[in-house]
């Protein structure tokens, strides 16, 4: 009942008026776009920053990959320099490199070394014997490096997403020697 009374003037006048003010309707949809504007800015950096890591990573671990001697600290701090230019990023990042072999006999990885640079924390062998589902069959006494990066970002503008923390976890053959070796660790070719 209360529903026709209303339905009436809903289809007489009101409803086919065309009348409206410009200036009120851009007060109301000016600010809408603008935020619909910085929020595609913001979501569209956040997937660029996250494509231009993922490319650092890749490269890092392709580079890593062809080492024939030893790496040291220094390589390390210059490979998360190389990091931070290639992302072009100015928040704060970190790198980790760790090489890993497959120990078949009892199913699980073992560490062979973890060097980090950055806020992240060394790996332990307790840390990667179960990573069954992160790395690719292997055969026993295989090595796999990884490479892990993390950077936190900041969005230009704050429209609810907050600082987002990227990570990658690469994961690469040693391409020219059995195994990448650390500088102050003996390498172990029989897997023991």
């Amino acid at each position: 009942m209360w529903y026709d009374k209303l339905k009436s003037p809903l289809r007489s006048n009101f409803a086919r008026s065309e009348k409206g003010s410009a200036s009120i309707e851009a007060i109301i949809m000016i600010p809408l776009m603008f935020f619909c504007m910085i929020c595609f800015i913001t979501l569209l950096d956040y997937t660029r920053q996250h494509g231009m890591h993922q490319k650092a990573a890749y490269t890092i671990s392709d580079m890593v990959s062809r080492e024939t001697l030893a790496i040291d600290m220094d390589y390390l701090e210059g490979t998360h320099a190389l990091m931070n230019t290639l992302t072009r990023d100015p928040q704060e990042s970190t790198i980790r490199l760790s090489v890993v072999r497959y120990d078949a006999n009892n199913d699980i990885f073992k560490l062979d070394w973890s060097k980090t640079s950055g806020f992240a924390t060394e790996l332990s062998n307790h840390d990667v014997r179960d990573w069954t589902d992160k790395l690719p069959m292997m055969i026993h006494n295989e090595r796999m490096i990884v490479v892990e990066t993390a950077g936190i970002y900041e969005p230009p503008f704050e429209i609810g997403l907050g600082n987002q923390q990227i990570d990658h976890f690469i994961f690469t053959r040693p391409r020219y020697a059995p195994q990448v070796l650390w500088e102050d660790i003996e390498a172990d070719f029989a897997g023991s």
